[in-house]
């Protein structure tokens, strides 16, 4: 199979968009280790542990809940057929939204070092995302895959 350009840039944007959200990720557990109050123990349960947990959770949901893996597959597909993601400023949207929900992750933990509230439903619910953006990575390969799009896939005009 040889996939248009288009799709080429569509799959290769959900897969940067990933590793830019684990990339934040890392980022975010490391600056937290650092400056968070509390033992090692707490520290991992609320950025590794429960956040695990969620990431687990979403991305199983997405993928074997018949109903929800055919509404993103469907989502996805409606995406890419629409542009989204094969160009330039579809991209950094992307990449930016992610950053974005970042600084509320850092916002959290320089709450948390400063007596505020634990980030950790912050970082639960980021890696929930991280969850939802593996899904997308895993789908648009079985989308590739389905006989019936991979026509569409190879076929559709470069504009």
């Amino acid at each position: 199979m040889t996939p248009v350009t288009s799709w080429r840039l569509f799959r290769r944007m959900q897969d940067s968009v990933l590793a830019v959200a684990v990339l934040i990720y890392a980022v975010a557990v490391i600056h937290a280790w650092r400056v968070l109050p509390g033992a090692a123990g707490l520290k991992a349960s609320r950025t590794l542990l429960f956040p695990g947990i969620f990431l687990t959770l979403s991305l199983a949901a997405l993928l074997f809940v018949p109903v929800l893996r055919r509404l993103l597959s469907r989502h996805l597909w409606i995406s890419y057929r629409t542009g989204f993601g094969q160009s330039v400023i579809s991209v950094l949207a992307g990449v930016g939204l992610v950053a974005a929900v970042a600084g509320f992750i850092f916002w959290s933990v320089w709450a948390g070092s400063h007596g505020g509230k634990y980030p950790g439903g912050a970082f639960s619910g980021y890696a929930a995302g991280i969850g939802l953006l593996t899904a997308q990575a895993i789908l648009v390969r079985r989308l590739e895959r389905d006989p019936a799009l991979r026509l569409q896939i190879e076929e559709r005009r470069e504009p």
